[in-house]
């Protein structure tokens, strides 16, 4: 019956009126016993504590007195007026000061026993009995008297009466108030009601549109009171709703195309281990298909590295951490539960780590090779410079002089190798820039070959040169590019057997590219393996040959940075006959017209 709006309102306007009538009636009828009971005690003590001259005729008596309660209630008689006493509801009493029993009074039942109330007890004691409490149904006063040597007690008591009757009109009055407000809250509450209920309806008419899926409903606006205002807002959310459902569609589309076109693998399992959803790449990187609902669990997959229970319960943490090993790949793979207020599953998230792996390996062995390279040359030079310490003015002059002569090498041995590691990591970090300057190709090459010429014969070596005619003029910084040349003839010197064949050729590839090649007839580099890594640094194929002949391993690996730098091109040339062929080829116009 009240789950209805307007018996709702019908309900709280009827309450809120009998609740306000309830206390404004309690209010009015203390209000008046409160004023009555103050009423009297303040027109008792107008009597006998203000007015001193009566108090001292009670008190007064005659020599020849024979009855003094019989003179008090004389005298109390000629003050009716001004204490109230109308005989009926307020009566006086002259009682006996020792035993309280009454002497005389206003009404012909002055004589009758009396409850011996608070205040009458407090004036037999002696002491003025004029306490009040409201909660009372009669109000009184006892004020103890020595008359003639006689103790005597002047009681005063009215039993509310008075008060009964007003109250109980005032009551009536409230009542009669009550029935018409209630009367008239019913019948404004329902007109309230309904003007409030009709546009409310009209609201929830349109929220059930809303959550049926129909956008197109607008509620007419009929007021611009606080139900116009959320009728509008309505309208408004309803609007916003519609376009906010329509990016949220769009945005889980997006979502559904990154999903399937992201680099890292995901695969969805419920709480019972099921596949509920993955994508290509979680296939492509576990080598298997991924059915949804289909034979392959989460313990086939991944049992043996986080049971189910663990990865649905990850601790603190809130995922746990594996890595998987898959063929020659490596895996790297977090586990984390999803919606676990609504028991949902867990999601796997597959991450090829392969590369990273590959390089962290390169980076240890280049780390390695640098202290290996560093730690040789130190302990020949720490080895030689302790035994002439030891041995000063004892070893011959030569021996001396060969020992130095030693580390004299070692440390120009060390100086390249620091000068090379400080030129590849300008080339790392980017600071190395090129002078760029247009030289002749061919005076470059002539002038590489003179700086190695003596080189090549102390080895028995023949150098030879076959430059097409015409080489042009180049874009390049020539200092950079004759440290490749010098570094691929050095090596070819270094390497080749003494007494073998080196040859340097030069020409033009098109019209905007030169090239050279060196050749020479050494023993080469057999391995596929070996000449696929002879740019990396520190890279050797014969390490123990490598470091007899002062070789640090950089030489190429800076070769192929500068020539990269130029935009160019250097490699091993494959070929049939004995040796070792790299060919480098630079463009004409210099890197800044390179297009590639």
């Amino acid at each position: 019956m009240f789950r209805s709006l307007h018996m709702k309102l019908m309900l709280i306007m009827t309450l809120l009126i009998i609740s306000l009538m309830t206390v404004v009636g309690a209010f009015l009828v203390n209000s008046v016993s409160g004023f009555y009971l103050n009423q009297f005690y303040t027109q008792m003590q107008s009597v006998f504590q203000n007015d001193a001259d009566f108090y001292h005729d009670l008190e007064n008596a005659a020599a020849d007195e024979e009855n003094g309660a019989e003179q008090i209630a004389q005298m109390l008689r000629t003050h009716t007026g001004d204490l109230g006493v109308d005989g009926i509801t307020r009566n006086y009493y002259v009682l006996d000061g020792v035993t309280g029993s009454p002497l005389a009074g206003s009404t012909d039942a002055g004589t009758a026993a009396l409850e011996l109330t608070y205040n009458l007890s407090a004036a037999l004691s002696g002491e003025v009995g004029d306490g009040s409490d409201i909660s009372l149904d009669y109000m009184d006063v006892a004020i103890p008297l020595t008359r003639g040597g006689q103790r005597y007690v002047v009681y005063i008591r009215d039993n509310k009466q008075t008060v009964q009757s007003l109250t109980g009109q005032l009551v009536t009055l409230i009542l009669e108030a009550l029935g018409f407000g209630i009367l008239i809250s019913v019948l404004l509450s329902f007109l309230l009601s309904k003007t409030l209920i009709t546009p409310i309806e009209r609201l929830t008419e349109g929220a059930e549109e809303v959550a049926a899926g129909d956008f197109s409903q607008k509620i007419e606006v009929d007021s611009r009171d606080e139900i116009g205002v959320l009728t509008a807002t309505f309208n408004d959310m309803a609007h916003q709703l519609e376009s906010t459902l329509q990016e949220v569609e769009n945005e889980r589309n997006k979502l559904d195309t990154l999903f399937l076109h992201m680099a890292d693998g995901v695969v969805a399992f419920s709480r019972e281990g099921d596949i509920i959803q993955s994508n290509p790449a979680a296939e492509e990187k576990l080598g298997r298909a991924l059915p949804i609902g289909g034979g392959v669990g989460y313990d086939a997959l991944f049992g043996d590295i986080a049971p189910l229970e663990e990865a649905l319960e990850p601790g603190s943490q809130g995922y746990v951490a594996a890595s998987l090993e898959q063929g020659e790949r490596s895996l790297e793979l977090l586990l984390a539960p999803f919606d676990k207020d609504h028991q949902g599953g867990v999601l796997v998230v597959i991450h090829d780590v392969t590369e990273q792996h590959r390089t962290e390996e390169m980076r240890k062995e280049f780390v390695a090779n640098v202290s290996h390279e560093l730690r040789t040359p130190l302990t020949n030079i720490h080895s030689y410079a302790e035994t002439l310490v030891d041995s000063s003015g004892a070893l011959p002059q030569d021996t001396e002089q060969g020992f130095l002569n030693v580390i004299l090498s070692e440390s120009e041995r060390m100086a390249h190798i620091v000068q090379d590691l400080l030129t590849l990591s300008r080339f790392d970090s980017g600071r190395s820039e090129l002078n760029l300057t247009e030289f002749s190709f061919a005076d470059a090459i002539e002038s590489m070959i003179n700086a190695n010429l003596l080189e090549a014969q102390r080895h028995g070596h023949t150098l030879t040169t076959l430059l097409e005619p015409g080489l042009p003029q180049i874009t390049a910084d020539r200092e950079r590019v004759t440290q490749v040349m010098m570094n691929i003839v050095s090596n070819a010197i270094k390497y080749t057997p003494d007494g073998g064949q080196i040859q340097v050729s030069a020409g033009m590839a098109g019209t905007d590219t030169v090239w050279l090649e060196v050749a020479d007839n050494g023993i080469g580099i057999p391995s596929q393996a070996d000449r696929e890594r002879i740019f990396e640094r520190f890279y050797r194929v014969d390490k123990a040959r490598s470091r007899e002949s002062g070789g640090t391993g950089l030489g190429l690996s800076i070769a192929k940075e500068i020539v990269d730098q130029h935009r160019g091109d250097i490699r091993i040339v494959e070929k049939e006959t004995p040796g070792l062929t790299i060919r480098v080829e630079l463009p004409v116009e210099g890197p800044r017209h390179d297009k590639a």
